[in-house]
């Protein structure tokens, strides 16, 4: 094993935590070849074989589930050495690793260059993520803050709301619902609804926003991309259910509108997380201050879609 690498152990444990070659690929961005290579060398050099395919599935085998208990406490090792430099460095020249649920993608690395343009030198590691995904990032201590709307409320974790988070409905604008007003929820039912998939997020903030009424949604299809979505909604296939911030170039180029439903916007709030017992480098812990002092403003700032204002402190509930 001397000659295995940090890279081999992090390809390992990403491929182990889903039991999918594919599904890791995706998570590091590199090919499915690239990512069997690294796995296979790990087992070249541990001599064992580390997982095995029953039908169309993996398994890790029992020199696996060994390699995946040593795996992680020598990645924890290594990120923990470098939080202890990073605290050395400071702000300046020290490195912020934040990780951010998926729909933050479209406004979040407009944030970090607002905040790198106040620390230079500070460099960035920003890592996407599903919910499920992101608490992995946060239990498995791989990353030193988390951007989310819905944080953990069995972890032992510190939440703090920084902005408003809207949600509204939307449709092409030729849709018929397009210009009336205060449109009801029995109308808005009895149309074809695309939402995302059940467990999502905003599967979860579309259950906050219905209630009980979620089931009389007239639901036609359930996807699990944001962009399959809006490109459902821009062909005619029904509305949706969606971020604000996430349809901000569809709206300038006139390809969605915002329905007018009555109790729309629906508010939610984004949080900036981390483990309480969580040392925060003092690169991180400036960005948790940015985010706080200034995240709000700066988010309202780069939406298209003009919302009102929440109700009163709505959006600081924790």
């Amino acid at each position: 094993m001397k000659n295995a690498t940090l890279r081999q152990l992090k390809v390992f444990e990403t491929v182990a935590r889903h039991l999918s070659f594919s599904r890791a690929a995706e998570e590091l961005h590199l090919t499915q070849p690239a990512v069997s290579t690294q796995v296979k060398q790990l087992e070249n050099h541990a001599g064992l074989p580390l997982f095995e395919q029953l039908g169309k599935k993996i398994f890790l085998t029992p020199a696996g589930s060994e390699m995946l208990h040593y795996s992680r406490a020598i990645i924890a090792l290594f990120r923990e050495t470098e939080e202890a430099m990073d605290h050395l460095k400071g702000i300046s020249g020290g490195k912020l690793n934040v990780a951010v649920i998926s729909a933050g993608d479209y406004f979040f690395p407009r944030l970090l260059a607002a905040f790198t343009a106040q620390h230079a030198g500070v460099t960035l590691n920003l890592t996407v993520h599903n919910r499920e995904e992101l608490l992995h990032q946060l239990t498995e201590n791989l990353t030193d803050l988390a951007v989310m709307v819905r944080p953990p409320r069995e972890a032992d974790t510190v939440n703090e709301a920084f902005a408003p988070h809207p949600y509204v409905i939307v449709a092409p604008p030729n849709h018929p619902l397009a210009n009336q007003r205060q449109i009801p929820f029995s109308r808005l039912a009895a149309e074809p609804f695309i939402s995302r998939e059940r467990g999502s997020d905003t599967w979860n903030s579309l259950q906050d926003a219905f209630g009980n009424r979620i089931n009389q949604l007239k639901v036609t299809m359930e996807i699990s991309s944001t962009e399959t979505i809006k490109q459902a909604v821009i062909a005619g296939m029904g509305v949706s259910f969606l971020s604000a911030h996430t349809i901000g170039m569809e709206l300038q180029a006139g390809q969605l509108t915002v329905l007018d439903v009555q109790g729309f916007p629906a508010w939610q709030s984004w949080y900036v997380v981390h483990r309480r017992s969580k040392r925060l480098p003092p690169v991180a812990l400036a960005f948790k201050h940015f985010l706080l002092a200034d995240g709000a403003r700066l988010i309202n700032g780069m939406m298209a879609y003009k919302s009102p204002l929440p109700p009163p402190d709505d959006h600081l509930t924790t």
